[in-house]
């Protein structure tokens, strides 16, 4: 019997201990929605070495291999998109230390909650280019700090562009709409610039190396109707409900901000895939922690590649500290795992390991 086969039939019956988890041969058959390799997605470009969302982070994972790149999109006050992986700056940039912007700091409604701090939206793109991105993982080297300008997402896509064309292979782009329904009712919606810049780069086609997610739904039935391109629906910790066992999906709870562009919020995977083409869950949404340093296996892979979705599970790191025991700090111990249950893609901070993981 096949490994693959052997390690899926173990953590059939909840048994998700480190022997199941062991390594496995994944090359030859992969149990993927199309029976290709699992992509890997460089989750904010190799952001375990350089710091997130900077033309040096993305250059480092398109080094090492990377199937996409993974820039988060947030908008400035004068409607240019750059990479942030949320609207503050706070902590990802060293707009504190800059006696210039002090008066920028504000208070503004995120997500139904009130949030202080200074926001990408009250600076222009040429007051973000004074900025540079810092380390904002306190387990992580902070060497870097201080280096790197913060990237548009022109600047990302051209990047794609050279890297694709020096290195003799197509590097996806793998953008995220953050907080949409926020930028809208900031009159500074994502949607369409995010568009129109990749059809200055010839990406907006059905064939194009791109993914779109978002963690709203309304946004994402927009996009459905305006590209071609594939759409991801983001799931975080709650979006998910199970059955008194745990393990199979009964129902989707996408949270909504009062899109003004309204849509049908999805009760199911298969009302997702009336509109996005994969789904992104929490990685513990498919082995979900049942404590007493147990993994669950859940039929959530199972059941959105019966609804014709793709899989693309976040966020694999090395730290020990997010790993299960049962993986016993070896992250490939994880990785091979998933590959082995037929994930479609991982997001990842240390893309070469998930390389190394998936040969």
């Amino acid at each position: 019997m096949h490994r693959h086969v052997l390690l899926l039939a173990a953590l059939a019956l909840g048994f998700a201990t480190a022997e199941a988890a062991a390594p496995v041969q994944t090359s030859g058959t992969w149990h993927t929605l199309d029976g290709k390799p699992p992509l890997v997605i460089a989750h904010r470009g190799a952001s375990g070495y350089r710091p997130e969302h900077t033309l040096a982070s993305y250059t480092l994972a398109i080094e090492m291999g990377a199937d996409y790149i993974e820039p988060d999109l947030v908008a400035t006050r004068d409607g240019h998109l750059i990479a942030r992986h949320e609207p503050l700056l706070d902590d990802t940039t060293d707009v504190k230390s800059r006696p210039q912007f002090a008066a920028r700091r504000t208070t503004r409604m995120l997500d139904g909650k009130s949030v202080t701090g200074f926001f990408a939206s009250d600076f222009t793109l040429a007051e973000i280019k004074q900025l540079r991105a810092v380390q904002a993982n306190p387990a992580r080297s902070k060497e870097h700090d201080g280096r790197y300008e913060i990237p548009t997402f022109d600047e990302i896509l051209d990047l794609r562009e050279r890297e694709s064309a020096k290195r003799g292979r197509t590097i996806g782009v793998y953008p995220e709409t953050k907080h949409p329904s926020f930028h809208l009712d900031l009159e500074l919606p994502l949607e369409e610039r995010l568009l129109d810049a990749l059809r200055k780069h010839k990406l907006d086609r059905a064939d194009g190396p791109v993914f779109i997610q978002s963690f709203e739904s309304a946004n994402l039935q927009y996009l459905h109707t305006k590209t071609k391109l594939p759409l991801v629906q983001l799931l975080d910790d709650g979006a998910l409900l199970y059955d008194a066992a745990g393990k199979r999906v009964i129902a989707v709870k996408i949270p909504q901000y009062g899109d003004k562009r309204g849509g049908t919020p999805p009760q199911s995977l298969e009302d997702v895939a009336k509109y996005a083409n994969a789904i992104g869950p929490w990685k513990r949404q498919i082995m979900r922690d049942i404590g007493a340093q147990q993994l669950l296996q859940t039929t959530l892979i199972e059941q959105a590649h019966a609804a014709g979705l793709r899989v693309h599970t976040y966020t694999f790191r090395t730290e020990p500290a997010t790993l299960a025991p049962e993986y016993r700090n070896d992250p490939l111990l994880e990785y091979r795992q998933f590959y082995a249950l037929g994930i479609d893609g991982v997001f990842s901070d240390f893309p070469d390991v998930a390389l190394s993981a998936r040969k």
